[in-house]
């Protein structure tokens, strides 16, 4: 029998439980009720639960890459954001090159690295 998966879901770390869940609604995710502290966030068909907890060694060390078409579309609306000042903590690199890939760092309010790559 061959082994498959129909879902996986990381669960990412929520500083201010509240603030994290904005911040990925405004980034462009679509946010439903979790449970036990947690909500669901999906764009794509691609999801993750945020939880309501946070350990700053953790989420310091917390990084997801995420595969794009257009990296600057993604670093367009996550300057708006950073710009806004709505959401301390938060961090937008500049695109650049690695490899034969564009990639793009973001840092969330709760200092989760998210690696955009196109």
């Amino acid at each position: 029998m061959e082994l498959t998966i129909r879902d996986f879901k990381v669960y990412m770390p929520a500083r201010d439980f509240e603030v994290s869940k904005r911040f990925y609604t405004a980034l462009g995710f679509h946010m439903s009720p979790g449970w036990g502290g947690t909500a669901d966030f999906e764009l794509g068909g691609h999801c993750f639960r945020l939880q309501d907890y946070w350990v700053k060694d953790w989420a310091g060390n917390f990084m997801v890459v995420i595969g794009v078409d257009d990296v600057e579309a993604w670093h367009r609306r996550a300057r708006e954001l950073a710009e806004s000042g709505e959401f301390k903590g938060m961090r937008v690199d500049t695109p650049e090159p690695v490899d034969d890939s564009l990639v793009l760092n973001v840092v969330d309010p709760s200092g989760v690295l998210l690696i955009f790559v196109q």
